[in-house]
């Protein structure tokens, strides 16, 4: 019988307690989830600039790369062969560590796109480089390179510059 006085002070006060606990739990989250979500959208406006920035400088390294452009900055009637090779591929890897820090706010395919586009171009160069007598004149190799390019249809640059575009059409 004291046992049931009691429980009928107790029982009332433990629905209140629960209550009040999950009713503020509730609350918490809200606002845990509120914070978050601020949060998230602040840095969202951030790294977006920063995301379009990292890509503008992308297209721009690849097109920096494109055979055809490097052999119009880089080549003047003096050079060798080997000499214009050497230039190109000392240009396209400077450009690369350049931009390196840049897959940091691109998706990983793109930047195995990027890379696989750097390596492509070197390989094209190599094997313009290879149907060239080394110390040939340089248009002599501006010569092989161009007709790989032409063979190719598209470079590897341009095929890269393209996946960029479309990456950045679905994100933004």
């Amino acid at each position: 019988m004291a046992f049931l006085e009691i429980l009928k002070y107790v029982l009332p006060s433990v629905v209140v307690l629960l209550a009040s606990y999950f009713a503020m739990k509730a609350f918490f989250d809200n606002e845990q989830n509120k914070r978050r979500m601020d949060m998230r959208s602040s840095n969202q406006k951030l790294v977006t600039p920063l995301r379009l920035t990292a890509y503008e400088r992308l297209v721009m390294f690849l097109e920096r790369i494109q055979p055809d452009s490097m052999l119009l900055r880089i080549q003047h009637p003096s050079m060798t062969a080997k000499k214009l090779q050497q230039d190109m591929l000392s240009l396209i890897r400077a450009e690369f560590e350049h931009n390196l820090s840049q897959q940091v706010y691109v998706s990983n395919q793109a930047w195995e796109v990027i890379k696989s586009a750097k390596e492509n171009t070197v390989k094209i160069i190599n094997m313009a480089a290879d149907k060239v007598d080394p110390e040939a004149p340089s248009y002599e190799l501006g010569k092989a390179i161009l007709e790989f390019i032409m063979q190719a249809n598209k470079t590897p640059a341009t095929v890269a510059i393209e996946y960029l575009k479309n990456e950045v059409r679905q994100y933004f």
